[in-house]
């Protein structure tokens, strides 16, 4: 981790705003422990080529694989999102904590690296198709002293999800389903058009 000091006046505004924000999600869960409970579904669909169309409520975007892979590059490939989704998460948990506790963090920035054996993506010789080695640098902006600021980038890792989903086992199960082309599941032949997912 890597700290920087600034001098700039500080406007403390947005990280007010967070804070009530955040203590008032945190209210509601506390008096009802239920609310703390979510499931969150993501879906994507692919018909011709590679580009997946991705929807998660009101929400969608493309994602795509370059054309050396044979994609089209309709959108940026899974790989940019993965590590979009942790560099984000962590730089967001940090801030977060860190407008809770009152300290003001003037900027927050995330890298995350990421080696890997390619050949393991085609079942090419006997590597693994996970990363082989994953590198999270956080630059942290502020006047705060080194021992709050590493405290605050501690515990706001150890509560991320993002960094926990990627650093630690987790229980995932997968379910397939098999559908005969023209047919939605159930047997009804499929409307001219209309996409399934």
């Amino acid at each position: 981790m890597t700290q920087h000091f600034t001098t700039s006046p500080q406007n403390t505004d947005r990280d007010a705003h967070i804070r009530d924000a955040q203590n008032a999600v945190i209210a509601r869960m506390k008096s009802d422990p239920s609310k703390a409970r979510s499931t969150v579904k993501t879906n994507g669909h692919i018909s011709e080529g590679l580009a997946c169309h991705v929807t998660q409520g009101r929400f969608e975007m493309m994602l795509d694989m370059g054309r050396a892979m044979g994609g089209e590059c309709a959108g940026l490939s899974p790989g940019f999102h993965g590590r979009a989704a942790i560099a984000a998460c962590v730089a967001m948990a940090v801030k977060m904590l860190a407008a809770r506790e009152s300290v003001r963090f003037e900027a927050v920035d995330v890298s995350v690296e990421m080696d890997f054996d390619d050949a393991a993506l085609f079942g090419l010789g006997s590597g693994h198709a996970a990363p082989l080695d994953t590198r999270i640098a956080i630059d942290v902006t502020t006047d705060a002293a080194d021992s709050t600021v590493r405290g605050i980038v501690d515990q706001a890792l150890a509560w991320d999800i993002w960094y926990l989903a990627l650093r630690d086992p987790q229980q995932v199960s997968t379910r397939l389903s098999v559908h005969e082309p023209g047919r939605v599941p159930g047997g009804r032949r499929a409307q001219h058009g209309k996409k399934h997912q």
